[in-house]
């Protein structure tokens, strides 16, 4: 009976971020999954800009935007009053993402290539651990259909324990995998979830939908736009695709429909209805489908906190939003660094119950933000410009910039000073500024600087330091926080493995020298052992780039600093001021498990 540290079903987009992140702390993963390869074609292609910046984090957004297609504008067609016959016109148009919420764009691009790009850098890391065997399965193993899932109550409490069973068969063969934790990433009709006996709540009935990859020939001049077309003849959204000439139309069929009656000709004869007085022909056809979805939730996302659902196996919903995949792929993303850290001994087991807390009350969101945009998108407006002005406001949730996680081991708003630095939201993902990179001036991003590679931030805004007020000040922070970065390092580890300090200071760059740096921020790392100088940040104006003002991007005061805790997946964790070592090293004794015991407890304060 094979034995594994977490068994993934499904290879999707939460399944791949998930081991990925499994493969980042060198912890044995087994992936199941039904079909035969990796996905050639995929329903979603909507690429919200908080996905684009975990992309980013993986060292991936260079790859993802230079195939994907940009979207920069919106455009809302409805029917033409003027007209006896009822076509259609444009009635209004906006901009797609408000600017200045990421230095990054909303993109489109297919699933199949998204997942692939993960592959791709799930392979890189496995290899450079010296994990990856050419030839072999490495962790995903095609063709097998789970058709059980058991957790073993004797041994549940034992964090050590594989007390989950998971029965698969291929073909004629049978075999049963034990893990300590199980994922159930096996999309809308769930065999874990199935296994579980857990229903999904929500909608009786389903909508049925069609969508339609075609090159279309057109005259119709929103073409290469993201369009929502309200007509007479029903409704669809145009989404234009990576090339120059795919599109995808999505249309939402009558009531009444059933998926398997539908054919392709009913979708064309449908398009061409609904976008007359323009003519609608089809070069070809690249793929089509018919589904039904119906806005629902899991009534549990775990069972004893070893099996966890994530994305179409706990919550299911429409494709208006374009929201399906980018919220899977999070679960996923959420869910994977913390069984890194558990199952690396630097967390304890209790830190998974925020991935319960975080992903249900973030998938409830969007499901009630489902139904109102489809409530406003299938009906007459009832004012002109109704569902574009909601469509507009909606923006920000729409990019993935709304999530706020509540207090857990993991993110702490109770005992933040946020004042500190009022314009980062604990629980909210990490904004970015641009600053310089002090060691050789290079103007760069500083959400960036939060790869996704397991470690802990400890943003570090000390002000001024040519001031002595601010540079004693920052000496004695830098000293306590020392001491709290090695509690929680493993003796074998790099001094920032765990907990990674970055200093970003407002002094002028060229006034700005080595010496005025804690050692703490330049710690010798790597095969040779030489200094990291990479982590200490200056806010100026840059020769060519500008000026960031990241400082007041951050809402920090020069004068007084602060200090910002991020998690390994850019959420913020906590904000304290600059004199509070006490209260950094008191979050971490929550979230992190201590690696060894300091002979010196008097250098704690």
């Amino acid at each position: 009976m094979p034995k594994t540290g977490v068994l993934i079903v499904g290879s999707g987009s939460a399944g791949i971020f998930a081991a990925t992140w499994l493969a980042i702390y060198n912890i044995p993963f087994t992936i199941l999954e039904r079909r035969p390869g990796p996905l050639e074609i995929g329903q979603a292609d909507g690429v919200q800009v908080r996905t684009v910046e975990i992309y980013d984090s993986f060292g991936l957004a260079e790859d993802l935007l230079r195939e994907a297609y940009h979207i920069y504008e919106v455009c809302f067609w409805g029917v033409d009053d003027e007209q006896e016959y009822g076509g259609i016109t444009r009635k209004s148009r906006s901009i797609d993402t408000e600017t200045g919420l990421s230095h990054l764009p909303h993109v489109i691009l297919n699933q199949a290539r998204m997942n692939g790009l993960m592959l791709g850098k799930m392979e890189k890391i496995m290899k450079e651990k010296g994990t990856w065997k050419e030839g072999s399965a490495n962790g995903i193993k095609y063709g097998w259909t789970v058709t059980g899932i058991e957790v073993d109550q004797s041994t549940v409490a034992d964090p050590d324990a594989h007390c989950v069973r998971v029965s698969a068969t291929k073909d004629s063969a049978h075999e049963t995998w034990e893990a300590k934790y199980v994922l159930g990433c096996d999309g809308a009709h769930s065999t874990v979830r199935r296994s579980l006996s857990y229903t999904m709540l929500g909608d009786s009935t389903d909508t049925v939908w069609g969508v339609m990859d075609i090159y279309p020939v057109t005259s119709f001049p929103d073409i290469r736009r993201k369009c929502t077309v309200h007509s007479r003849s029903g409704n669809l959204m145009i989404i234009p695709r990576e090339g120059g000439s795919l599109v995808r139309f999505y249309i939402q069929l009558p009531a009444g429909a059933s998926p398997k009656d539908v054919k392709i000709e009913d979708l064309q004869s449908q398009a061409k209805a609904i976008f007359a007085p323009y003519p609608m022909d089809f070069a070809e056809t690249f793929w089509w489908s018919a589904y039904s979805i119906g806005q629902r939730l899991a009534e549990q996302f775990h069972k004893d906190m070893r099996v966890f659902l994530t994305g179409d196996a706990c919550h299911t919903h429409s494709p208006k939003a374009g929201q399906g995949m980018n919220v899977s792929l999070q679960d996923g993303y959420n869910i994977g660094w913390k069984l890194g850290s558990v199952l690396s001994h630097l967390s304890p087991p209790s830190i998974l119950q925020s991935y319960v807390q975080e992903r249900s009350k973030t998938a409830a969101d969007l499901i009630a933000f489902d139904k109102e945009l489809s409530r406003l998108f299938s009906r007459k407006e009832e004012r002109e410009g109704e569902f574009a002005a909601y469509f507009t406001k909606s923006g920000r949730y729409m990019a993935g910039f709304t999530s706020r996680y509540e207090d857990s081991l993991v993110t702490r708003l109770q005992g933040s000073q946020e004042q500190e630095a009022s314009k980062v939201g604990v629980g909210m993902r990490f904004p970015s500024a641009q600053v310089i990179r002090f060691c050789d001036a290079k103007p760069v991003q500083l959400q960036p600087v939060c790869r996704s590679d397991g470690r802990w931030r400890l943003f570090v805004f000390a002000g001024d330091v040519r001031r002595v007020q601010c540079r004693e000040r920052l000496n004695k922070f830098s000293r306590s926080i020392e001491h709290t970065i090695q509690r929680f390092t493993p003796p074998e580890g790099h001094p920032d493995a765990v907990i990674e300090p970055i200093l970003v200071l407002a002094t002028r760059l060229k006034e700005t020298e080595q010496n005025m740096v804690p050692d703490v921020f330049s710690p010798k790392t790597g095969k040779w052992g030489i200094k990291d100088v990479h982590k200490t940040y200056v806010d100026d104006e840059h020769y060519n780039a500008g000026h960031g003002h990241a400082y007041e991007q951050y809402g920090v005061d020069e004068g007084k600093g602060a200090v910002v805790v991020v998690r390994p997946d850019q959420y913020v964790a906590k904000v304290l001021a600059l004199e509070d070592a006490v209260g950094v090293e008191t979050f971490f004794e929550g979230c992190l498990l201590e690696q060894r015991a300091m002979v010196n407890e008097s250098s704690k304060h």
